[in-house]
């Protein structure tokens, strides 16, 4: 697999999102993306106890260690590359968590917009 250009939302280099948790894709660190990532795991999320809460709620338990795939579970404050679809539908519903824009693929782009990005990004003056 071919990864596509590490470049970011902001179109710098494209920044690491999480080691620990490891996070992405490849498994990197960072939320690169290449053709045989059909779910575009390419939103660096920060995690919040709202989010994982709505995750959960929709068949994706990512607050629950799963050993086996040596996964330990997500807690609010964590990084994770989130698929763009999955961000967009949870910020459509009003629980989307903040965004790291920096460490944020560029191919994000091609499904949530910029603009509801930069509202959700880590750091704003809206972080509580």
């Amino acid at each position: 697999m071919e990864k596509d250009d590490d470049i970011n939302v902001l179109g710098g280099a494209l920044e690491s999102c999480s080691t620990d948790p490891m996070t992405g894709f490849f498994r990197d660190g960072h939320c690169s993306t290449c053709a045989a990532d059909q779910g575009s795991h390419t939103v660096c999320a920060v995690m919040t106890a709202e989010f994982l809460a709505y995750s959960k709620y929709f068949g994706n338990d990512l607050s629950t260690p799963v050993p086996q795939f040596r996964f330990p579970g997500l807690k609010p404050g964590d990084g994770w590359c989130l698929c763009a679809g999955r961000f967009l539908q949870a910020h459509e519903e009003g629980c989307a968590p903040q965004v790291n824009l920096a460490a944020t693929h560029a191919r994000a782009l091609e499904i949530v917009p910029l603009s509801v990005l930069e509202e959700h990004a880590f750091g704003s003056s809206d972080d509580a």
